[in-house]
Order: structure tokens, then sequence, then C-alpha cells
């Protein structure tokens, strides 16, 4: 039997946070479970929530999309964080089900559909037959790896847009798959091809101020950067809120697992940049592009702002000056996304826990709506919020 997270790790906690996370938690179950409720009565087919569509109906999500581990690592970290044992088939059923990212190999997502679900898991539950799952999808994901430039290239050549290996700062967060391969195997190619894919990344998808690029363009032959741009942000050298929560969370992840603190620092550097950026909104809520042109009027981006906190409550671990100030921020992004502005009230906003996100703003895609790694990240920032 599970020993709930709350039991066992709030011990230290202030009774501030205490409350905090005990309160959030239950919402957080009565929201899910009423999530669950929708899915169970489905019939012949595992539903994976995914937003909501402007006519408030439900958008689901098939294995091959790269968000589709987020809804059972949702109720993984529910398990986690109750031990309620009525979560532990629910969690297995919906990762299971898309037991086939194992063998996708035509982008680079097969590390988030993959550590979500089956890498939670084994962690939580230490599910045997999911450590073969997790070898065969960093064996996937190693197909994608361009020796030549030294990165894994995350989407097919794009001959509309020039790209003949485009590399965005996303694939940071697939890393951690392959750390895992490495330690269920011993195989050191996994770790060398993250650690050659996170130097890259360091040299050449960063600035001076340390904001990132979203899209950086290499020659497959030759290695050389063929140029720097964006997709899902407003402007080529504009900052887009998610790709940098995905810097500050990947390289704190990258320092995690080696030591190199190389890493740590890029990390901190692309969260100060944040931090002291002058559009900075009050509620620590960031814009979906801090470059936006129609701040403040912008849409905001709840998931850029959950994947920072749940970075920040692992960074307040390391070997850092005056960790107090990392939780405090995230303390400060956690109270913003649990207030009546960014949680949703039980039974609304489709069943997802967080409102206010943002996908593909340039696209017109899942604007100011609900997304699945939003809840996901603020559910893992509760976990290690709890463990501090």
């Amino acid at each position: 039997m599970l020993i709930p997270v709350l039991l066992v790790l709030l011990a230290g906690c202030t009774d501030a946070d205490k409350d905090f996370v005990r309160e959030n938690v239950k919402f957080a179950a009565a929201q899910v479970d009423r999530q669950i409720a929708v899915v169970e009565d489905s019939t012949g087919v595992v539903l994976n929530p995914l937003s909501v569509r402007e006519d408030g109906t439900i958008r689901y999500c098939k294995y091959t999309d790269w968000r589709s581990g987020f809804f059972p690592g949702t109720v993984w970290y529910l398990y986690e964080l109750t031990g309620d044992e009525k979560y532990l088939p629910l969690a297995r059923k919906y990762t299971e089900a898309i037991s086939d990212v194992q063998y996708v190999t035509d982008n680079h997502d097969v590390g988030f559909m993959t550590m979500s679900g089956f890498g939670n898991g084994l962690r939580i539950a230490g599910i045997e037959e999911y450590k073969g799952v997790i070898v065969q999808a960093a064996r996937s994901l190693m197909t994608r790896f361009r020796r030549a430039p030294g990165v894994f290239q995350s989407w097919e050549a794009n001959p509309k847009r020039d790209w003949k290996c485009p590399v965005i700062i996303d694939n940071m967060m697939n890393l951690e798959l392959l750390f895992k391969a490495f330690d269920l195997t011993g195989d050191s190619t996994f770790v060398q091809a993250a650690v050659s894919h996170a130097d890259r990344t360091l040299k050449e998808h960063f600035r001076p101020d340390g904001s990132c690029y979203h899209v950086l363009d290499y020659d497959p032959e030759s290695g050389e950067v063929r140029m720097r741009v964006t997709k899902q942000g407003f402007a080529d050298e504009s900052i887009w809120s998610r790709g940098q929560a995905w810097a500050v969370y990947g390289y704190a992840a990258m320092y995690r697992h080696t030591g190199d603190r190389k890493y740590l620092e890029q990390s901190l550097k692309t969260f100060d940049m944040l931090r002291n950026h002058p559009d900075l909104p009050e509620d620590c809520i960031f814009w979906w592009d801090m470059c936006a042109p129609d701040i403040p009027d912008a849409p905001r981006d709840a998931s850029s702002a959950a994947i920072v906190a749940s970075a920040l409550y692992d960074i307040c671990t390391m070997d850092v000056d005056n960790p107090e100030q990392y939780k405090a921020f995230a303390d400060r992004i956690m109270a913003s996304l649990a207030s009546p502005a960014y949680r949703a009230a039980l039974g609304e906003n489709g069943n997802f826990i967080l409102m206010h996100s943002s996908g593909n703003v340039p696209a017109g895609l899942e604007i100011d709506v609900p997304l699945n790694y939003a809840d996901y990240y603020f559910l893992e920032a509760l976990v290690r919020k709890s463990r501090l």
C-alpha cells in the first residue's frame, strides 16, 4: 500500500505550506475525479483529456500526440499525493493505453509521452514491466540523434520553411528519458547523446540575457547552425514563455543527473531573466510571450508558470545560494495558480484544474484554455513542494 506523500513529507513544512498543499490536493482530486468519471463512462476506447474547445466540448488526444502522457501522469500524481488505492488501477489503465508511444520515431516527444506515465508508474508503484517500455522508448528517441550537429532532431525537415534539421528548446525535456534508460541498462550511449544535445543547445540556443530561441535549424551534414527562428513565439527574437520554462526545467534536470554546474547556471540565468523582466505580471503568471505587442491585454500562460514553479522547487534542493528565494518565487506562482483567477471552480472548466493556458497563439490554437500539461506540472509542483 502506498503511503501518501502528504503524510510522509509534510512533517517538515510550515503550517501554511501544509494547509496550502492539503487544500489543493483535495480540490485536484475532486476535480479530476469528475474528469475520470467521464472517461470511465466512455465505451470501447480510453479517452485522454487534452483541453476544451470553444463550444465547451472536451478535446481528447491519441497516443501519438506529444501530450498523451500527461493525463495518465496526473492520475499517478494523485495516487502519490493521496495514497488512495482507487487511483492505482486507473493510472495503470490510462498509462498502458498509450504503450505504443515506445515505438514513436517521427518526433522527439517520446520523452514527454513516456516519462509522465510509465516513468512515474515505475517510480511510484515499482511496476517492473514499465522498464522495458522506457528502454524501448529511449531507443526510439536515439534514432533521431544527428551526429554532425550532436543533437536530437525535433521535427522532420520542412522545405516550406527551409528547415533541414529543426531542434526546439522543448527537446531538453526529453533527455531525462535517456538517463533513466542508462540507469536501467548501463548503456552509456544514452547519457553521451543526452550530454551532447544539452551542450550544443547550451552553446547555440541562448542569448546573452539568458533568454532562448524556440527553433534552431542545423545543417545535418556539416553540423552548422542555419537559422534561429520561432514557430510558437511572437517573433524570432521574442521571449516565448513556455520555451523559457522548458529551459529552466530542462537544465535544472541536467544538473541533477550530471552534477555539471554549467547546467544549473544556465537554468538560473534563464529564470533570472524571467524574474527580472520589466513586463513580469504582478501575479507572476507569465504572458504567453514576454514580448507580446498587446501586453497588458495579451493572453497568459498558466502552463509556463506551473512548469517554472515545479523546476524552482527542484532547484531548492540543489547547491544554490539562498534557496529560499527560489521557493519564495515558486510559492508566489502557486498562490496565484491556486487562486480563483486561475484555478477553476469545481465541475467547471471541462473538469481541468487550471484555466488560462496558451498553446500555440500564432497558429490561433489553444488560446486561454485549460491544458492537461498545466495540470500535470501543477500537481508535480505540489509533490515537490511537499518534499521541501
